[in-house]
């Protein structure tokens, strides 16, 4: 342990930062997989719908709507 001033002061903030840090890794990390499942979910829903309007088409003999990308 240091016993200066300026020792004593940064080792009793430097537990408060360091959990701060963590802290703030593990929201960021945890914020980020949800935006990114989110995305898939979103992704996998869509081709689904279309999966199902082509289906629906070939049942009723008209043509699904074309897309162009």
């Amino acid at each position: 342990m240091p016993t200066d001033l300026w020792g004593g002061i940064a080792w009793s903030v430097a537990p408060t930062i360091v959990i701060g840090l963590l802290f703030w890794f593990i929201m960021r990390a945890v914020l980020h997989s949800d935006r990114n499942e989110r995305r898939s979910y979103a992704k996998i829903e869509a081709e689904e719908r279309a999966r199902m309007v082509a289906r629906s088409a070939v049942e009723s003999g008209t043509h699904p709507p074309s897309r162009r990308r």
